[in-house]
């Protein structure tokens, strides 16, 4: 098993069980908060640190204070790959129609169910799917109802993502560029400080 399938195999059960007390528009919201948390790590572990105490890029109504730019921004860098982009927006796309609708919605519900069979797809090609399954549905058995389907299914996409974002956060760091632009033409950065201001 590879450094970052160990590592990530680590944390599924916690976040897989943590996922579980949640319910509804609660496990929709959580889960997403979870995976946006994650991929902010993930931009934060290749961008030069921020000069000052706090990075503002991250902050609401900053560049990138949203979740949708922070999945554009990760696939452009090539930190994430096509389908998980896709699975990312669609993830975005769902948490914003649990958290406007006036309704009960369920994750079964056949529109969201829809949005969601092809991540739910493209994840089960991980190899921490079937075992955490396993898990998940042994966890229904102690004299609870056993897990929906449909929660099951997001609660295992959510933990899969969550946990090989901050696996990948884990060994990434920061690249300097190999030219910089200066008032004085373009460079090779400056040793020890590649953001000279």
């Amino acid at each position: 098993m590879d450094q970052s399938l160990q590592g990530a195999a680590s944390a599924v059960r916690t976040i897989a069980l943590q996922m579980l007390e949640e319910r509804g528009r609660g496990a929709v919201l959580v889960g997403v908060a979870r995976v946006d948390a994650a991929l902010e790590r993930l931009l934060l572990s290749v961008l030069l640190p921020s000069p000052g105490r706090s990075d503002a890029l991250f902050q609401p109504d900053r560049p990138l204070g949203s979740f949708g730019a922070r999945i554009s921004l990760a696939h452009r860098l090539g930190l994430i790959e096509a389908p998980v982009e896709r699975a990312l927006h669609t993830l975005r796309r769902v948490r914003n129609a649990f958290a406007h609708s006036s309704e009960s919605a369920s994750l079964g519900d056949p529109a969201y169910a829809e949005r969601l069979a092809q991540a739910y797809r493209d994840a089960r090609d991980n190899p921490l799917w079937a075992p955490l399954e396993s898990v998940l549905s042994k966890a229904g058995a102690a004299g609870e109802p056993p897990v929906d389907p449909a929660l099951r299914d997001y609660i295992l996409l959510i933990t899969i993502l969550v946990a090989f974002l901050e696996a990948a956060a884990q060994q990434l760091s920061p690249q300097p560029p190999a030219v910089v632009m200066g008032f004085g033409g373009i460079q090779p950065p400056v040793s020890g400080n590649a953001n000279p201001s």
